[in-house]
């Protein structure tokens, strides 16, 4: 932590002050927004195994959730139209909720491999069609629900991000062991975990358990 405050008289106020900022947009990407998927587009889709839905709930609170699956796991039902489906999760259900109040969401579909990343924008509603869900079942074991996301803007993002992040480069993994588990962080912002090695070992054993039995 650095301790520093942003200084008011330093505040970007208002979007003219913002623009001020930057170079003026370049020609080729105001362009590249399109209104409907294209080949290249459904083809990203095809390979892509993650993505990232930014949704807003009735009360302004954003949230931004991973989803993941086997790759081409979203389905492109049209030209304008996709479906994504729910899997098992902590049933804290931010995503779905907001967009029972606020339809309006935001993808960021990624390749591992790519540096580049598809940004789709559109209004999304909830289904429980048994047609749209069976083609989405994975070990026999169908989704419960499918965001289903009516696209109104879809473009390409360049790679800087990725590149200066240095993503998918092998020499700039982290050891993850380098960090308590996922469990240990979480009873230690709760309600504490134990002090025993092999009482935490046991636990943490268990969601891996959890992980295999329910992933689906």
């Amino acid at each position: 932590m650095t301790g520093l405050v942003p200084r008011p008289d330093f505040s970007v106020p208002d979007e003219a002050a913002l623009r001020a900022l930057y170079p003026p947009t370049h020609d080729l990407a105001a362009r590249k927004s399109l209104t409907a998927l294209d080949a290249h587009a459904r083809e990203f889709i095809r390979r892509a195994p993650f993505l990232c839905i930014g949704t807003q709930g009735g009360d302004g609170k954003a949230d931004v959730s991973p989803r993941g699956d086997p790759a081409g796991f979203v389905q492109v039902l049209d030209d304008r139209n996709l479906a994504i489906p729910d899997r098992p999760g902590n049933n804290r259900l931010d995503t779905l909720s907001n967009i029972l109040a606020n339809p309006n969401v935001g993808l960021l579909f990624m390749v591992p491999g790519f540096d580049d990343t598809l940004r789709v924008n559109g209004q999304a509603s909830l289904t429980v069609d048994p047609d749209i869900l069976q083609v989405m079942a994975v070990n026999d074991r169908v989704p419960t629900l499918a965001i289903i996301v009516r696209v109104t803007e879809v473009f390409l993002h360049c790679a800087k991000a990725f590149r200066r992040s240095r993503l998918w480069d092998p020499e700039a993994r982290q050891d993850r062991k380098e960090m308590p588990s996922l469990v240990k962080m979480i009873l230690d912002q709760t309600t504490g975990a134990p002090q025993d090695p092999a009482e935490m070992q046991r636990i943490d054993e268990g969601l891996e358990d959890d992980y295999r039995r329910s992933m689906y």
